[in-house]
């Protein structure tokens, strides 16, 4: 979509989801934050993440849910169902980031803006983790700031928001 016209359509499609609701979906193994390999992921707890995700999103005047599961299909039943009710998908696929296309796909298909987050510079670490499914489909990527990763993420989020309304009031 391009112009105004592109811009009127991305507005009339988001006149349908809720008005400031970022979806962020944690893959496998994080519901272990803080206790699985500190070393490289910190000693931060899921739950806390969840909850400065959950304060800053008020600050930053954002409806946040958050959403964890080991299982791929759970991962791809969730963004699915955020299909047509928010506005931009954070997303740590975890260990799926290297061979989920079903997630890839589905984010594909339900059309949503998405920053792909990780706590570790993926980049840094064992060659087989430098490689992502959905890297090419995302706006854009924030990783290595450990707990943080997900704050920038959601500032980016909000960022998001607001260049698509102003792109619709333009």
């Amino acid at each position: 979509m391009k112009g105004k016209a592109g811009a009127r359509e991305a507005a009339a499609g988001s006149e349908l989801r809720e008005p400031r609701t970022v979806l962020v979906i944690h893959g496998p193994n994080l519901n272990l934050l803080g206790e699985r390999e500190p070393e490289v992921y910190g000693r931060t707890r899921l739950e806390d993440i969840d909850r400065s995700l959950k304060q800053l999103g008020r600050e930053l005047r954002l409806k946040v849910e958050t959403f964890q599961s080991n299982s791929e299909g759970a991962i791809v039943d969730r963004i699915q169902q955020a299909r047509g009710h928010v506005r931009v998908l954070v997303i740590n696929p975890a260990a799926y980031t290297h061979t989920s296309v079903a997630i890839r796909d589905a984010i594909t298909a339900c059309e949503l803006p998405t920053v792909e987050v990780h706590l570790s510079n993926v980049y840094a670490r064992e060659s087989f983790r430098h490689h992502s499914t959905i890297a090419g489909i995302v706006v854009g990527r924030i990783m290595g700031f450990g707990a943080e990763s997900y704050l920038l993420a959601l500032r980016a989020a909000k960022r998001l928001i607001e260049a698509e309304t102003a792109a619709a009031e333009a």
